[in-house]
């Protein structure tokens, strides 16, 4: 089991799986909204516990497609919890517990600040893979 939850405690949820891969964006859309480190969770193993109520969803204006939630009590950055996907991402930075996933790739590289420096040896993509 691996819980998360906000900064607050208000949202708290958990997974019954790890997540089947971690990537961090790059983009400043996603730094902007604390949430560049994203795990890829099955809908399946992912249990919301307390704070629906507190979870806000932010719809992003066009070209932007990825909605995303956070929690409107304290801010923190909760990725895409409540998605209809089979897979969604959700915040890396919101989990309690070691997700046993480690980054395997990097997104928008291009777009990268020259102040962060990529220190592994994961996969790197100048904008998204297609």
């Amino acid at each position: 089991m691996i819980k998360g939850s906000c900064c607050c405690g208000s949202v708290k949820f958990e997974l019954t799986s790890p997540p089947a891969m971690m990537g961090m964006c790059h983009c400043s859309r996603c730094r902007k909204a604390g949430a560049s480190t994203l795990a890829f969770v099955d809908k399946n193993s992912f249990t919301l516990l307390a704070g629906r109520e507190f979870i806000q969803r932010y719809e992003p204006e066009p070209p932007f497609t990825y909605a995303r939630t956070f929690c409107k009590k304290c801010g923190t950055s909760l990725g895409e919890i409540g998605s209809e996907n089979d897979s969604f991402p959700i915040s890396v930075n919101c989990l309690d517990d070691d997700p046993e996933a480690r980054i395997q790739f990097h997104v928008h590289v291009g777009s990268k600040p020259a102040w962060y420096e990529i220190c592994d040896s994961a996969k790197q993509f100048q904008e998204s893979p297609t």
